[in-house]
């Protein structure tokens, strides 16, 4: 990892010193599930040589070594900022960064109830298929799917279009904000099948903690123009919260093709 981040600059050598560019992972990088293409990958690269970057998604490192990463490439080393589980985790330069645990902050009993519901609302949930694990437990979150996180790429689309049409997720995020109105929690909608439940304040605007700290090493870099790109940019959306924050300037995309091309026009 440290052999593949030497061949950039170091990061407050960059010729855009103090400008950092975040993405989010899932219909931004890369189709969900599916592995980035190389033409990403080789922009993402000549980005890098000029400023920092990072990514910030829901899920856990796992999944975004499978679609970001190969198996003789580290994700870590393809970034300067990789953060999972919107930053509640997190590397740099592929150093661990501290982490921060949900079940912790929402203690045992509580999460206890949480899932207890979930699994009692799906298992009563009339959709066309299900399939397997439907509450994912992450270290700062929990990810939630009707249709299960098994779901082939086929099986996803459809529900995909089948959501869109009788809004099963935003009508079991309304369920859930009435049955436990006191938990302090947000409810997240993200990718093609789930969405996430989390402490309200992390979401990816999270992840901007371990930016602005960078100014705090030494010959750290006082990030003061930070950019983000996101396709679920929209109240609701996973995105929402670190597009629309002050110290970020957002750039909504409609997928990676669209990605790149916004990357071309804007830093090329």
């Amino acid at each position: 990892m440290a052999a593949a981040a030497a061949i950039y600059p170091p990061l407050n050598q960059r010729p855009l010193k103090n400008t950092i560019v975040l993405f989010d992972v899932d219909d931004t990088l890369t189709i969900p599930r599916l592995p980035v293409t190389p033409e990403m990958l080789q922009i993402l690269s000549e980005l890098r040589h000029k400023c920092a970057i990072g990514y910030v998604g829901g899920s856990d490192l796992v999944k975004q070594q499978e679609q970001l990463g190969t198996s003789e490439v580290n994700v870590t080393s393809l970034f300067d900022f990789c953060f999972p589980e919107n930053g509640l985790s997190g590397f740099r330069l592929g150093e661990k960064l501290p982490s921060t645990s949900f079940i912790g902050w929402l203690g045992e009993e509580k999460y206890k109830s949480l899932v207890k519901w979930l699994l009692h609302y799906i298992a009563d949930l009339d959709i066309p298929i299900k399939r397997g694990t439907f509450v994912e437990f992450r270290n700062g979150m929990i990810n939630v799917s009707p249709i299960g996180r098994n779901a082939s790429t086929a099986e996803r689309n459809a529900f995909t279009a089948y959501d869109a049409e009788h809004g099963i997720r935003p009508k079991m995020v309304a369920a859930l904000q009435k049955a436990f109105p006191d938990f302090g929690l947000t409810y997240s909608i993200g990718g093609q099948i789930s969405f996430d439940v989390f402490p309200t304040g992390w979401d990816k605007t999270y992840c901007l903690n371990h930016v602005e700290a960078e100014k705090n090493r030494p010959d750290g870099v006082e990030y003061t123009t930070i950019h983000f790109f996101g396709d679920k940019a929209y109240e609701g959306g996973n995105d929402w919260e670190i597009y629309s924050d002050d110290r970020t300037i957002g750039h909504k995309v409609k997928n990676p093709e669209d990605t790149y091309k916004q990357i071309k026009e804007l830093f090329f």
